[in-house]
């Protein structure tokens, strides 16, 4: 599969997985092309934000609809801290369900055949030795979990490690930093699980994708750099990809034309589409040259999108 070529994308969801220990039944959304064999998996993260239904299996569409006609299924689940739920705020994990969304993805991963089943025309042809991980904002909190990041739990004071091997790579796309003295004091008493993010076992290969004018003065007092974090300090091969002029929404990646993206930029939501699919093109399948032949693309020419660096 490569950039010059796109097949119809056939999008299915609900697919509901039964989950009695679980507030509600896990819904997600299944992308797939309706053509190929041993396609590779993206599972995908939401963010929070303050529209309705972008947190839940019904945003992110720019994304989604590109990575799928592009060769990817991509499973989308609405985590339990969805506004679409709006579920009763005395669980000790609300409102953030932290833990609960790494879970969500486990599961996942734990039911691929009853998935399967579920979706017409896609039984036989996942890859299931080709799985990332992708999420957005407080997404990329969870795909950083799933990466190897860990953070101690507020309520008992034990390390959680949430490492999931199956995984093989990830997309961090304007991911949460560390926590300490770099988050904000609404952060530390009302999220202070962020408090205690740990990227020095985030092993797993990564892209970290991180906008120069996002701020996000309500979670940080460090600026932009905050969202660099996760390259930075963490071990392994990592690549960090930083957009110029780019704030939280990365020019539009949670939805088409919605509200709450302040930095609206089609051609920068086009180059995240097209960078993140080849990033996970050569990280899956080694030897291909989509990274290379899409950075060198974004960075040439004298009004380049961003600067990528790698180590």
């Amino acid at each position: 599969m490569s950039l010059s070529t796109a097949a119809p994308v056939l999008s299915v969801s609900p697919v509901v997985l039964s989950t009695p220990d679980r507030a509600v039944d896990l819904q997600i959304r299944v992308s797939a092309p309706m053509t190929g064999e041993e396609l590779p998996i993206i599972l995908l993260s939401h963010g929070q934000g303050h529209s309705n239904h972008l947190s839940s299996l019904n945003g992110y569409a720019p994304l989604v609809t590109f990575w799928a006609a592009h060769g990817f299924v991509v499973l989308q689940p609405t985590h339990l801290s969805s506004r679409t739920l709006n579920l009763a705020s005395d669980h000790p994990e609300a409102p953030l369900y932290y833990r609960s969304r790494a879970e969500d993805m486990i599961r996942i991963l734990d039911r691929l055949d009853e998935i399967e089943a579920a979706v017409p025309r896609l039984r036989g042809r996942l890859d299931r030795g080709k799985i990332a991980v992708a999420g957005h904002s407080m997404g990329g909190h969870t795909a950083s979990l799933l990466l190897g990041a860990r953070y101690t739990e507020p309520r008992d004071g034990t390390e959680v490690n949430l490492a999931e091997p199956r995984i093989s790579a990830g997309i961090l796309l304007a991911a949460p930093g560390r926590g300490g003295d770099a988050v904000t004091e609404f952060v530390a008493e009302n999220y202070s699980f962020f408090l205690s993010t740990d990227f020095s076992a985030m092993a797993t290969p990564a892209l970290v994708v991180a906008g120069d004018k996002d701020t996000s003065t309500h979670l940080t007092v460090r600026g932009p750099e905050w969202h660099t974090d996760p390259y930075f300090l963490s071990p392994g091969r990592k690549t960090l990809l930083t957009l110029f002029d780019a704030e939280h929404g990365l020019g539009g990646i949670s939805g088409y034309d919605v509200a709450e993206t302040t930095d609206e930029n089609p051609a920068r939501v086009a180059a995240v589409q097209r960078l993140t699919w080849a990033y996970l093109r050569s990280e899956l399948y080694p030897g291909d040259s989509a990274w290379q032949r899409a950075s060198a693309e974004l960075t040439g020419g004298p009004d380049p999108l961003g600067r990528v660096e790698a180590k």
